[in-house]
């Protein structure tokens, strides 16, 4: 299951290793508490087989042997142990004890079973002073396991109890560092979200740390950028309304007139000026919305492969009719295809503006080419007039929306240079401006060309 919270990310991410490793540890407690406890165990029946020993003599030429009281006392640890001893001579006569009692010969201690009953035994061998043959004789010991056992769960539980105790007070203090760490991204996210807030100001958070400042500064950039974008948004609704007023009280104006007139001839004139006048703004109301559609973020990118070669040639046959009647020769140079990725739509409306200028401005009887070739590659695009051509401390300000050349006499919008930057810029490409051989205007689109 997916959690959604990073407190809880974090605490995750810090106590179920922790737990892991505990338990790891838990694991080798078990095997060290049964270790403690095997040894505790050996050593009592080392020492209780030591004492009997001790007290097995030679008596009137007869070996006696006495099992001693606190021999089996040690054992009493209340959990019911039962203790089971024999003692026997090297020839393996029983003298006392219990007869059948597994031996560890050779062996430090065992576990074996006896009358139905796992024990823990150990064998102790001992010389008796004059007991001939008989000596060294053998004492065995075993005792139930119930207080062994009993020893390995209190060992264990103790690490265990100590071990969930160190979880328990991790995990609190995680949880305390992650609240204390985490308040300034509390802080940020009240900030952001204050009512107080009524502009997209810089935010600004006391006390963050070295990992949440980026994310602070990131904002703040994102933020400068909305406010750019708006600001930019409330430039060109501004703009856009005072760009439609002037031609829509022209169609009015016409309108009227031509309402007026009762002679045949002047409405003629002045319906053929309302449907000029209607050309224009719709054209207008075209390239606005071609300038919304190129601004970044207005729309998915796209990844189209496009031939500039075919999407130019498409173009020039639109406009080949408006070339014809004012007598420009409108022409395409180019060698191939001439790939690129990027927006087909918008690309093909960068041509469209090129051309629609080159042919605004050529005069009658003058000369449009457009070029297309791949250099370096790179995709060249080329677009030469015969007209006024732009005055060189003009050209970075014609790239502005509805920015006109003073004294320009051509009812244009000031939109199609700006519409060609945008899109030449959104596909990787740089747009540049310089004079023609022989005067007029050289317009030059480089965008990076297609692979393959």
């Amino acid at each position: 299951m997916r959690i959604n919270s990073l407190r809880l990310q974090l605490l995750a991410w810090v106590v179920l290793p922790l737990a892991g490793l505990a338990t790891v540890n838990l694991w080798t407690s078990h095997g060290n508490a049964l270790a403690t406890a095997d040894l505790i165990t050996d050593r009592m029946l080392v020492g209780s087989a030591r004492m009997i020993a001790e007290q097995v003599a030679m008596t009137d030429g007869v070996i006696n042997a006495t099992v001693p009281p606190a021999a089996l006392e040690m054992f009493d640890t209340g959990d019911r142990d039962r203790v089971y001893y024999g003692v026997e001579t090297a020839g393996g006569r029983l003298l006392t004890g219990y007869p059948g009692l597994p031996g560890t010969p050779g062996r430090p201690s065992m576990e074996a079973t006896y009358r139905d009953q796992t024990l823990r035994l150990l064998t102790f061998t001992h010389a008796v002073v004059g007991a001939g043959k008989d000596s060294p004789i053998s004492v065995t010991v075993g005792v139930t396991l119930f207080g062994h056992d009993a020893m390995v769960r209190h060992l264990w539980f103790s690490a265990f109890t100590q071990q969930l105790a160190l979880v328990a007070i991790a995990g609190v203090f995680v949880l305390l560092g992650l609240r204390r760490g985490l308040a300034p991204l509390i802080r940020l996210r009240d900030a952001v979200r204050s009512p107080e807030r009524s502009e997209l100001d810089p935010v600004e958070i006391a006390g963050a740390q070295s990992e949440i400042r980026p994310l602070v500064d990131a904002l703040n950039a994102y933020m400068e950028r909305v406010r750019a974008q708006m600001a930019a948004q409330r430039r060109f609704i501004a703009n856009a309304a005072h760009q439609l007023r002037t031609p829509l009280a022209l169609l009015s104006t016409q309108a009227s007139y031509a309402l007026r007139e009762t002679a045949v001839d002047a409405r003629r004139e002045a319906l053929v000026a309302l449907q000029a006048s209607s050309a224009r703004l719709a054209r207008l109301a075209e390239q606005l919305l071609t300038l919304s559609r190129a601004e970044p973020g207005s729309r998915r990118p796209r990844a189209d492969r496009i031939d500039l070669t075919q999407a130019a040639r498409q173009v020039l046959e639109t406009h080949a009719p408006r070339a014809v009647g004012r007598n420009i020769d409108l022409g395409l140079d180019e060698t191939g295809a001439v790939p690129v990725i990027g927006d087909g739509t918008m690309l093909r409306e960068m041509i469209v503006n090129l051309v629609d200028n080159a042919l605004r401005y050529t005069p009658a009887g003058g000369t449009v080419t457009v070029r297309l070739a791949a250099t370096d590659g790179e995709a060249v695009l080329t677009v030469t007039d015969d007209g006024p051509g732009i005055p060189v401390d003009e050209r970075d300000h014609v790239f502005e929306r509805f920015y006109r050349l003073a004294g320009a006499t051509d009812e244009g919008s000031g939109l199609g240079l700006a519409i060609v930057r945008e899109v030449v810029e959104n596909a990787g490409g740089r747009v540049t401006l310089g004079d023609g051989a022989a005067g007029g205007l050289v317009v030059e689109v480089r965008l990076p060309l297609a692979g393959g």
